[in-house]
């Protein structure tokens, strides 16, 4: 009978062990964009949240706030030539990547510090390159964020917005 008890409690160990274990599927991903821009290796890495029918530019990505671009940690840009981004020059180098969107346009940052949780420490001194671009409104909406690195340009597409941005 004591052997049938301690089996007993064995089994319930492990399944209480084994709920608690239990994690579910994050719902934002790690992605790495990369792609050569005139023959700079540009890499992009981020978090890539849903919207999972949430209103998102405006009300979960406040207009007018700093913005990680992306999900937890702080999207990271690098690149290993120098790069010109709308018009501006930016050294080669890693990057934190953020943005402060609003209703008629972005502000797009390139801050000197590359590890960063979220947008809670940054330092606007350590900026590298800020710049403003206008926005777009995609054809159709897309759930999950995403960075796209083309010929000569840079876009972050999520729900109905595409952010264009011009690298030569």
């Amino acid at each position: 009978m004591r052997l049938l008890n301690k089996i007993h409690l064995l089994l319930v160990a492990f399944l209480i062990t084994n709920t608690i274990n239990a994690q579910e599927k994050p719902t934002s991903t790690k992605e790495v964009a990369s792609g050569k821009i005139n023959g700079a290796t540009i890499t992009i890495n981020y978090g890539s949240p849903s919207v999972r029918a949430r209103e998102i530019w405006g009300k979960l990505v406040p207009f007018n706030q700093v913005w990680r671009a992306g999900a937890n940690d702080a999207t990271t840009f690098e690149t290993d030539k120098e790069l010109t981004v709308e018009g501006s020059k930016l050294p080669a180098g890693k990057y934190s990547f953020f943005i402060i969107p609003n209703d008629k346009q972005c502000t797009i940052i390139f801050n000197k510090e590359s590890k960063q949780w979220g947008a809670y420490k940054y330092k606007e001194k350590e900026d590298q390159l800020r710049l403003t671009v206008k926005q777009k409104v995609a054809k159709s909406k897309a759930e999950k964020l995403i960075y796209s690195i083309n010929n000569n340009s840079i876009s972050l597409s999520w729900d109905n917005w595409i952010i264009p941005i011009s690298v030569k």
